[in-house]
């Protein structure tokens, strides 16, 4: 008989524990729980650099000279576009001239078998001013 109140003493305390135990995990789930931040909207390389300096200059020109008929900003036309010369050059001053120079005389064999025209009417200002507006524009 005492064994019987002693098993029956001992099951009572073993629910009573479990029971206890029981209600912090829940307590501890919710409080735990947590949303995921929510992931960054991705923004056009236009719309990242609209307002800097080089990027509003070099378009501008860009825009009144023939360049985009084989030039875009992300995807590649004709020539490459202007973000994946922006990938193959790092924004240097030597940089910034050695591409200068190729928008006023031409090149070809940079990026493939089609030539780039040479734009000799050009100033050299402006074409370092587009050479800074592409490089701008890094992904």
């Amino acid at each position: 008989m005492k064994l019987n109140n002693l098993l029956s003493l001992a099951m009572i305390a073993v629910a009573f524990m479990a029971f206890s135990c029981g209600g912090s995990d829940k307590q501890s789930e919710t409080t735990s729980t947590t949303t995921a931040p929510a992931p960054e909207k991705e923004v056009s390389l236009e719309e990242k650099y609209k307002d800097h300096p080089d990027y509003v200059k070099g378009l501008a020109l860009i825009k009144q000279n023939d360049c985009p008929s084989c030039h875009m900003v992300e995807r590649k036309i004709v020539g490459p576009s202007y973000a994946d010369v922006a990938g193959k050059y790092e924004t240097t001053d030597e940089n910034v001239e050695l591409l200068a120079s190729r928008v006023i005389a031409g090149s070809v064999g940079e990026w493939g078998e089609i030539p780039m025209p040479a734009h000799p009417n050009l100033s050299k200002e402006d074409a370092e001013q587009m050479v800074r507006f592409v490089l701008l524009l890094k992904k």
